[in-house]
């Protein structure tokens, strides 16, 4: 995988109360990623950015709410959201990333 695509796979961390407690609980972390990306290319990434093994990646689409505004509906973008499981003793500390 090129280092371009690295980076537009990986959108950013997902910070949610959900996501805090999974990843205390069970290693996880949870990104949002490009809506076409696979779990191969999400493993990749993660990776090669974070310098950690990774064990297992689940994803899921988000679908977009419908939001009413004054001028009558809109929808919120549809994204992806992916649940990264860590092999056991690794970790990311996103203060410290390159």
């Amino acid at each position: 995988m090129n280092q371009e695509r690295v980076f537009q796979v990986l959108l950013g961390p997902h910070v949610s109360e959900k996501a805090t407690i999974v990843g205390d609980a069970s290693n996880q972390y949870v990104f949002k990623v490009a809506v076409d990306a696979t779990k191969l290319e999400i493993r990749k990434s993660v990776e090669q950015l974070f310098e950690v093994k990774v064990n297992n990646v689940t994803t899921l689409k988000m679908k977009g709410k419908v939001k009413r505004n004054r001028y009558g509906y809109s929808t919120k973008p549809t994204w992806k959201k992916a649940y990264v499981r860590l092999e056991q003793g690794q970790d990311i500390d996103f203060a410290t990333v390159d």
